[in-house]
């Protein structure tokens, strides 16, 4: 293996594929926009149409009125709510989203509540689970009851001479003694693993494809082959391309996705002279995060060359590699589960254990052992992974299959 044949090699790919517009636009110019539009633009509209929704009038109908004359006058004043006829077929309406929820009123229920002796009345909500619209009527109908309840417990405190405070007999409050490293891990720590894994997958994938079965489509593999330079040098050359393809997108859209988050927070910290993050992310963490992601990357960058040399077509790759990318998410996601805790067995899973254990040193935990584990074990996977690369790239029938 000739290092200065592999430079070249790796050189002549770079610049093929800087000058390619569109592998720019894939591997930066996307990441960078990506994560301000969807958070930014998916947050606006987001509040906008929910800010949008809690301004509409809900639809209420009242079931037993007459049971709760005052509170029921109480719901017909508020504004918000407008109270329709009772009617038998509330359920149906309120499933049809003709009306927002209904409020149903036990028999004699003033009169119960005069009586403040035994059983409680209990007035019964129905309402749309999940329906955005119908949430909002059940908290205003939810608000309109709080008031109403806490004007009956203070008229009877009241009758007996009481005040408000016999309800409240001592405070509690909480404090947070964790470090904001920790907080950070324990907050976002499953997360970040899993943009960082799907990016440099993500970054691979279109170089993969394209200086493989691309070169296939184009005719110029047959030229590659021809130059004096060995087949593992070209696959070399060619591999360290899409590594770096992988890298460089996550680095970016990691930076991306930090100044985002980062943006608003900053922006209340110059508005009100204090720091409004509850928690941070220690750079040692991230460092150890990034320097356990690159074997990751390696067997990434590797698999995909492998899969898009046996490939006839950059369509029949990319068909190829869409089963591999729901192998890898699903993995990847395992860091967000609760509960999901890394140890000596699942340390030897490829993409699951770098999940796990980049949670737990963003969390400013090492455990060493299992660190040693993951980071072999992931060399491993990807050495292997780069083997059956340069095999294919051995085989003629593999290069020239039609």
């Amino acid at each position: 293996m000739s290092f200065s044949s592999i430079g070249v090699i790796y050189g002549k790919e770079l610049r093929d594929t800087l000058r390619d517009r569109r592998t720019i636009i894939s591997t930066i110019v996307i990441p960078i926009l990506m994560f301000p539009l969807l958070t930014l633009g998916f947050g606006f509209l987001a509040a906008r149409s929910m800010h949008k929704v809690q301004q509409e009038t809900s639809t209420v109908m009242l079931l037993g009125a007459t049971n709760a004359p005052a509170l029921a006058a109480t719901f017909r004043h508020t504004e918000g709510i407008r109270v329709v006829p009772p009617s038998g077929d509330y359920a149906a309406r309120i499933s049809d989203k003709k009306i927002r929820a209904a409020v149903e009123f036990p028999r004699d229920f003033e009169k119960d509540i005069k009586r403040s002796a035994g059983k409680a009345p209990e007035v019964e909500i129905y309402h749309f689970a999940g329906e955005t619209r119908s949430q909002v009527a059940v908290r205003n109908i939810q608000r309109i009851l709080g008031d109403y309840r806490r004007q009956i417990v203070e008229a009877r405190l009241a009758e007996h001479g009481l005040g408000r405070d016999l309800l409240l007999p001592f405070e509690s409050s909480e404090r947070n003694v964790a470090p904001p490293e920790k907080v950070g891990g324990n907050v976002i720590g499953g997360l970040v693993p899993y943009l960082i894994i799907f990016l440099c997958f993500m970054g691979a994938l279109a170089p993969a494809i394209d200086l493989t079965a691309g070169e296939k489509e184009r005719g110029t593999i047959e030229t590659i082959l021809a130059s004096p330079v060995s087949r593992v040098d070209l696959v070399v050359g060619k591999f360290l391309m899409v590594f770096t393809a992988s890298t460089v997108t996550a680095i970016v859209s990691l930076s991306s996705f930090a100044l985002t988050f980062s943006l608003p927070f900053l922006a209340a910290r110059e508005l009100t002279g204090k720091s409004q993050v509850p928690f941070d992310l220690s750079a040692t963490g991230v460092a150890a995060m990034l320097l356990l992601m690159l074997p990751l990357a390696v067997m990434f960058a590797a698999a995909l060359m492998a899969i898009a040399l046996w490939s006839k077509t950059t369509k029949e790759a990319h068909s190829y590699a869409s089963p591999l990318m729901l192998l890898v998410l699903m993995p990847a996601m395992a860091a967000m589960v609760p509960g999901f805790d890394l140890n000596a067995k699942l340390a030897m899973v490829p993409v699951l254990n770098v999940s796990l254990v980049s949670r737990e040193v963003l969390a400013g935990n090492y455990p060493w052992p299992l660190i040693l584990l993951v980071f072999g074990s992931s060399c491993v996977y990807a050495a292997i992974a780069l083997s059956l690369a340069v095999t294919a790239f051995k085989r003629e029938s593999v290069l020239f299959r039609m």
